[in-house]
């Protein structure tokens, strides 16, 4: 078993990898344990909206830039009620936030929502382990005294069956339908509401983002967002039209028992749908494509995306360690867009109709705003509808 210490003194957290590597260093946060999948988000702003973003459920997230805290946090940037990830690795020990939408430090707010921190590791060491060797399964404990049954935090490590057949979705979804007319987050006056007649949009939760319902709503929709094992009868009843399919974590082929359905008696009608992350994926899976487990995964907010329709290059925000194999696309299904980093699918369309998706997350939140045009098509594509 190799180990690595943070520093000399005393460690109070540790990292136990199912390899048997272990990692110490501070912890902070709430105390106890957490066992999950370990993967690494290379965004330089954004740690609260990473760590309430649904998809990450599952996951505990080391972050490659090291000066995690120093903006605080506050309510306006969660991105869903409590943080979703289960845990979060940083090189540095958060410090005192100093920004002047701070409302809470860091630390204080892990604790109180109860999610574990771990500070002074070498993150960089730990990134090219996920990258080399995939993500592994790991054990992330915090005790102030500092003891800890190595023995034990390894075996539960792994022990751990994996996001591979885990159904995430029914976990982090909204337990019951509810509309949304917030916009964008926009200066002087922060968030806005929507006013006057929208595009009827029906959206999908399996696990949605607030920035991406505030995109929608900017984009002129009235959206009524409906929990991730609604059927169609549930979502044509709502008269879309247009239907949103939104992120989320975990395996798309176990979420797909109960979404595919949905999604292609949706799909029998002459109604726009688009798709994000999750939803692009659970479109693809419709259509009669397939999903794989990636090696480690997506996650940062600098992902170059090319539309190979246009050859428009676009830097994007991405999460997710799944993802639609190119390869089994039927005809009629055409791909829209590509990774820059490896080659993998990150957009589809239906040839002909306006039903499309991508992997990359256009809302942002941390990140680039290069593919906000997305929410437009889609509206315009109502629009369109309206007209014909």
């Amino acid at each position: 078993m190799s180990t690595t210490s943070a520093s000399s003194a005393k460690p109070t957290a540790c990292l136990a990898l199912a390899d048997g590597t272990v990692f110490y260093g501070h912890g902070f946060g709430a105390t106890g344990e957490t066992v999950a999948e370990l993967c690494f988000n290379t965004a330089m702003t954004g740690y609260q909206e990473i760590m309430t973003d649904p998809s990450y459920a599952g996951q505990v997230v080391t972050f490659t830039f090291p000066h995690i805290g120093n903006t605080g946090v506050n309510p306006e940037d969660d991105e869903t009620a409590e943080p979703v990830a289960a845990g979060m690795v940083v090189k540095w020990d958060p410090t005192e936030p100093s920004n002047w939408r701070a409302a809470e430090d860091l630390v204080a707010w892990l604790a109180r929502r109860g999610r574990i921190g771990i500070g002074g590791l070498d993150t960089r060491r730990l990134t090219r382990a996920i990258r080399q060797q995939g993500a592994p399964h790991v054990a992330l404990a915090h005790d102030p005294d500092g003891n800890f049954d190595i023995a034990a935090l390894v075996a539960k490590a792994r022990g751990w069956s994996g996001l591979v057949g885990l159904d995430l979705a029914k976990d982090v979804t909204c337990p019951q339908s509810y509309r949304w007319d917030e916009t964008r987050w926009a200066w002087p006056d922060g968030y806005g509401k929507r006013t006057g007649d929208g595009f009827r949009v029906v959206a999908i939760d399996y696990g949605a983002k607030r920035n991406i319902l505030r995109c929608l709503a900017s984009a002129g929709c009235d959206v009524t967002v409906l929990p991730a094992t609604a059927t169609a009868e549930e979502v044509l009843a709502h008269n879309p039209e247009g239907v949103f399919l939104s992120n989320g974590p975990g395996d798309p082929a176990a979420t797909g028992n109960y979404a595919v359905p949905m999604i292609k008696d949706v799909l029998t009608r002459d109604l726009p749908v688009f798709g994000i992350c999750l939803g692009h994926q659970m479109l693809a899976l419709a259509v009669g494509a397939k999903t794989i487990k990636m090696n480690h995964g997506h996650h940062g907010a600098n992902h170059p995306v090319k539309d190979v329709e246009t050859g428009k290059v676009e830097i994007t925000s991405m999460n997710h360690g799944f993802a639609v194999d190119a390869q089994t696309l039927p005809k009629g299904v055409s791909e829209t867009h590509i990774s820059l980093f490896d080659g993998s699918n990150c957009g589809i369309r239906l040839d002909g109709r306006p039903v499309f998706s991508v992997q990359h997350h256009p809302e942002a939140s941390p990140g680039p705003q290069d593919s906000f045009y997305l929410f437009e098509r889609f509206a315009e594509a109502m629009r369109a509808r309206r007209a014909a």
